[in-house]
């Protein structure tokens, strides 16, 4: 009995490898693997979402292209983003052009805020902060490197809510603009014109008609002279001293005459 049941289950088992089809490749068996149904799962969600954008933005080309200009406008202010490089380099090359001019030509609020900047950037106060499109230039109490207790303790650090109010220039589109404004005339003292009256201060821009007039003076500056003109004019004036001479003589003639 018990050999028939064995021989039975060998007959069985060699039927069924028989019947069977042959082995999967190792591609086949990573395909139908749990991370290869999630791989392709992954692939078709994009795959879709790809073909919904396409046909979205065929649909409604106005608002594709505001999203285009949109994330073209970020991506452009992200790699123009100055970093704290930049703001030293352009800081100092404003320092030198500030001391090249004379104390009495320089603007005030300009030289005095380069001076002020100058002074935390040799005490090693400034401190820069990238917020991904700008850049913020900030001042801090203390160098990095002081040993102070007050400035190693992580509970004295200044809070983040008073960063507005030590914000020293902010960085966006490669230009720091509160730098570059207060450099705006920065060699026109205004202390110098404190003394004239009130409607001398001020200058109006000049009109159309003398800008032309200027203009017109101007290139007429560059004209060649012609000589047959003053020729001209030189015999003009030589005829007319002529007869101014000859009228003279005639009347001390007369003269003469008279009294003989």
């Amino acid at each position: 009995m018990s050999w028939s049941f064995v021989a039975r289950r060998l007959f069985c088992a060699a039927a069924e490898t028989a019947a069977s089809p042959a082995s999967t490749s190792r591609w086949e068996r990573l395909k139908n693997s749990k991370a290869g149904v999630w791989c392709r799962s992954l692939v078709s969600d994009y795959k879709e979402a790809c073909r919904e954008m396409v046909v979205g933005a065929w649909e409604r080309p106005v608002k594709a292209s505001v999203y285009v200009s949109l994330l073209g406008g970020a991506w452009a202010c992200f790699y123009t983003k100055p970093d704290d490089s930049s703001f030293d380099a352009t800081l100092v090359e404003y320092s030198n052009q500030l001391g090249l001019l004379s104390p009495w030509i320089r603007s005030g609020p300009s030289d005095g805020h380069i001076q002020s900047l100058v002074k935390l950037r040799n005490e090693g106060r400034l401190r820069h902060a990238s917020l991904g499109l700008l850049s913020l230039v900030y001042h801090a109490d203390y160098d990095p490197d002081t040993t102070l207790y007050e400035a190693q303790c992580s509970n004295l650090s200044v809070p983040w809510r008073e960063l507005p109010q030590r914000v020293l220039d902010v960085g966006f589109a490669g230009r720091w603009w509160i730098l570059d404004s207060k450099m705006k005339d920065f060699d026109v003292n205004e202390e110098e014109f404190k003394q004239l009256p009130e409607h001398m201060r001020t200058t109006l821009p000049p009109s159309v008609q003398e800008v032309e007039r200027n203009e017109r003076l101007h290139e007429e500056s560059w004209l060649a002279l012609k000589v047959e003109d003053e020729e001209k004019e030189t015999n003009v004036v030589v005829k007319k001293e002529d007869s101014v001479s000859e009228e003279s003589q005639i009347k001390s003639l007369e003269e003469e005459q008279t009294q003989a």
